[in-house]
């Protein structure tokens, strides 16, 4: 029986793998699995070594002050993929955890075909990373066509397949009317998926509600929540000072609820694909540590966070970033926009065009389904 193990190292690595093998089970119904992974590849009955919660970590001084016990979960993993032996090691975006464990794999056994989705932003920073790359990686599979020049410099076999979370993938018709009874206006709100941002983000944006809340009462803010901070959140969110929040983790009900938002302030990530996907008009926050940020401002060689932004070479979406990522700044800004028509338009105009030179023009997971099968039987 073939066999593959999955690698994530954060929930919206986790989200996409269990988009790929959810396919991959129906044309491969025989397959054994095993990973590091979350709650979305557990619903498909996979099972993960370790609760994706002990690797993810934020920022570098994060990852400084828990250098052992990743070094200890690294190990681990290690100890397990080969004791596994699988055919393939699917491994999925958070490259400093998933390439290192990936590399000491092919160092042991050559035999296990690495296959990697989410190629690291090479192109941002880092750009010696490919060089180390085309000594352990079979496979990478690329989100933009773009990335491809800097593979194939280094002969490493790629494949551009586009974005998952670019795909509409509606599983059935919902009825946010009975959810939302009322005709309040949705603004969606993505806080992030790991819990050392959400700690930093979620006070900023409850202020920001507030400050909504006091100019006026026809909105509704639907916060997006993995399962795995659903709970964090509704512990954090008094609902006696905020009657109009809803926490949202289903992925059914966020991706309606976006689609019929008229606004969305979202963390800097790939998500902010998924919201110019769904024609919504947005703007980015980030904020980390002086550290990080001076560090992270150091290595980088791009001037915007957002795709959009750097594909563009501008700010299309605006990003409220460091001290601009206040509840004031963020409150200004959502509010200019929703009085200002003609600056939504042009924003979405743009997405839209970035999005038609970006997207696969085939379905992105269907891609790496067909490239794994291939391995597979090979």
């Amino acid at each position: 029986m073939k066999k593959i193990f999955i690698l994530t190292g954060e929930p919206s690595g986790d989200k996409l793998a269990a988009t790929i093998i959810s396919k991959l089970k129906i044309c491969q119904p025989n397959l054994r699995y095993l990973s590091v992974g979350g709650s979305h590849l557990n619903s498909l009955g996979i099972n993960s070594i370790f609760d994706l919660k002990e690797i993810t970590y934020v920022g570098f001084t994060s990852i400084l002050f828990n250098i052992f016990k990743i070094r200890n979960r690294i190990k681990k993993t290690i100890n397990e993929i080969i004791e596994f032996n699988p055919d393939i090691l699917f491994s999925v975006d958070s490259p400093d955890f998933t390439l290192r464990v990936a590399r000491n794999i092919k160092k042991i056994n050559k035999n296990i075909k690495i296959i990697h989705f989410v190629a690291p932003q090479v192109w941002i920073w880092r750009k010696n990373r490919v060089k180390k790359m085309a000594k352990f990686i079979d496979h990478i599979l690329l989100l933009f066509e773009f990335e491809k020049k800097y593979f194939d410099n280094e002969n490493i076999k790629n494949t551009f397949v586009g974005h998952p979370l670019l795909e509409n993938n509606f599983k059935k018709k919902v009825f946010i009317e009975n959810i939302l009874s009322s005709k309040k206006k949705i603004i969606s709100i993505f806080p992030g998926s790991r819990e050392s941002e959400i700690k930093v983000l979620l006070p900023i944006l409850l202020d920001f509600v507030k400050l909504m809340n006091e100019e006026t009462s026809k909105y509704f803010f639907i916060f997006h929540a993995t399962i795995e901070n659903k709970n964090y959140l509704k512990s954090k969110i008094n609902h006696n000072l905020f009657n109009n929040i809803d926490i949202i983790s289903d992925e059914n009900l966020k991706s309606h609820f976006l689609a019929n938002s008229i606004f969305a302030v979202s963390k800097s990530g790939t998500v902010s694909l998924q919201i110019c996907n769904a024609n919504v008009p947005s703007i980015i926050i980030y904020k980390l540590n002086f550290i990080n940020f001076f560090i992270l401002k150091f290595l980088v060689n791009v001037k915007f966070a957002n795709i959009i932004n750097i594909i563009n070479n501008k700010e299309i979406i605006p990003e409220l970033l460091q001290k601009k990522c206040n509840a004031k700044d963020i409150y200004n800004m959502v509010s200019f926009y929703l009085k200002k028509p003609e600056l939504i338009n042009n924003q979405l105009d743009i997405c839209k065009k970035t999005l038609s030179k970006i997207k696969s023009k085939t379905s992105p997971s269907n891609a790496v389904v067909s490239i794994l099968n291939e391995y597979l039987i090979s």
